[in-house]
């Protein structure tokens, strides 16, 4: 997509892999080009089709005015193809969840299943009609093409994120709180990158590198092997945490593998062999007219604004606002041990078989906080209940809200009267599942050590 002088597609190796594939004669026109095997063909078919498919380049091209329109029925065909190919043919559950916040969902899965399916007869159909085509070099261009843009709209994405530091954000006092041993996996994970500033920014560094090299024609091996490091060592984290974007981080990592394959010839004789070796022409423009460089120009423009300009913008306003100091509110932030707990007029004692006394609240900043309860009124996670509240300073009141990390799903629950003695003494008095409750609380100076500078260069003993 680079407005400069085209090259003759005879001049570019042949897909997959080249090192099988005849030599071509760079004064061949395109239809003298070397037939391919039957095998090259028939996997290109393949991967030309489920590629296409699973990366639905026509999404690229949502923000401008009326596209999301033009596309609804396709989008109402997938989803109805789907959903009826999972009633019919793959059982992957009876219910399908869509996409949320996990990217493995059953739906997820089911759409997989259907794609696999549709590659591989229109590979099948496409192989009985087309069987006298020797070889596939203009698709096989566009293919690498929209692979490549694929991989480094990803890598951007992710990357750019990380730089800002806002993908994994350093443990709230609540996840401090709670014991290692009550984290899923996939929470570890995630605590363990967000702890490390450096290591998050260096990890974004790396994906934000290879998407940059992936836009330019010259480095785009570089960026290959970069972008397929970085998402190999994505792909495991997943897999080895039961992080749920399985399924993208495996085909990210399988796109960077595919056209990597593509390439297999030329690198084999430079990484292994110790040959000389011919720079890839693989990727250069096809456009003969003026009117297609100057076209192609204005989409990639229009692509890099969009993966790469944007997403600085907003994720630098992002950053600014999280670095803005948090407002105080009425409550400081920090962990506050329940004195008291009384329902009804009884006060509760506390013991390890009650699930509904709070055992203390913690306040992560001026609008999120937990409580060690088990109480299902609480969005529950890692034994802890999470809220979400605002305060009216003037009538001393607060309104709380169940609030989880589905996208949308926020309940309102309650509204409490506080009063704060002191800096260090706040009381609750509210009304739950018809209930009157009154709460007295203490803060309590709990020290975490892992919130403290935590390097050495020199450590005598193990830690």
């Amino acid at each position: 997509m680079e407005t400069v002088t085209s090259t003759p597609l005879a001049e570019r190796p042949t897909l997959m892999p080249p090192a099988l594939a005849p030599h071509v004669s760079p004064t061949a026109p395109d239809a003298a080009a070397p037939a391919w095997p039957l095998w090259q063909r028939v996997l290109f078919r393949f991967f030309c089709v489920y590629f296409v498919l699973q990366i639905e380049p026509w999404d690229w091209f949502r923000a401008i005015p009326g596209v999301s329109l033009v596309l609804r029925p396709y989008d109402a065909a997938m989803d109805w193809a789907v959903r009826t190919g999972n009633a019919r043919l793959f059982h992957i559950r009876e219910t399908l969840v869509p996409v949320n916040g996990s990217g493995d969902t059953s739906y997820a899965w089911a759409r997989l299943c259907l794609l696999l399916s549709i590659a591989a007869v229109a590979c099948l159909v496409w192989t009985v009609l087309d069987r006298r085509r020797a070889h596939y070099e203009r698709p096989a261009y566009w293919l690498r093409l929209v692979v490549r843009y694929y991989i480094a709209m990803a890598a951007l994405s992710y990357g750019i994120i990380k730089l800002f530091v806002l993908q994994m954000p350093f443990p709230a006092l609540s996840q401090l709180a709670t014991p290692l041993g009550d984290l899923l996996p996939m929470r570890l994970s995630w605590l363990f990158i967000g702890y490390s500033t450096p290591y998050e920014t260096f990890s974004g560094a790396m994906e934000t590198v290879a998407g940059l090299l992936l836009l330019y024609r010259r480095t785009i091996t570089a960026g290959l092997f970069a972008a397929t490091g970085a998402f190999l060592n994505v792909a495991m984290i997943n897999l080895a945490y039961d992080v749920p974007v399985k399924l993208y981080a495996s085909h990210l990592l399988l796109s960077c593998v595919f056209l990597l394959a593509l390439d297999s010839r030329r690198l084999i004789d430079f990484l292994i062999l110790n040959r000389p070796t011919a720079p890839t022409t693989a990727y250069d423009p096809i456009f003969a007219r003026s009117w297609q460089r100057w076209g192609s120009g204005l989409v990639k423009l229009f692509i890099v604004y969009n993966i790469l300009v944007a997403p600085l913008r907003s994720n630098w306003t992002r950053y600014q606002m999280a670095r803005r100091p948090p407002n105080p509110g009425p409550f400081a932030a920090g962990v506050y041990n329940v004195r008291s707990f009384v329902v009804n007029g009884d006060t509760i004692p506390l013991t390890s078989t009650d699930s509904l006394r709070w055992r203390d609240v913690i306040f992560d900043n001026a609008g999120a906080g937990s409580v060690g309860t088990r109480d299902s009124v609480f969005w529950q996670r890692y034994r802890r209940g999470y809220f979400r509240y605002k305060p009216d300073t003037a009538a001393h009141t607060v309104d709380v809200w169940k609030t989880s990390a589905i996208p949308r799903d926020s309940t309102f629950l309650f509204t409490m009267r506080y009063e704060a003695p002191d800096t260090n003494s706040l009381r609750f008095i509210t009304a739950i599942r018809g209930d009157s409750l009154r709460v007295d609380l203490v803060r309590t100076a709990r020290h975490f050590q892992l919130t403290e500078r935590q390097f050495h260069w020199i450590s005598e003993y193990n830690r």
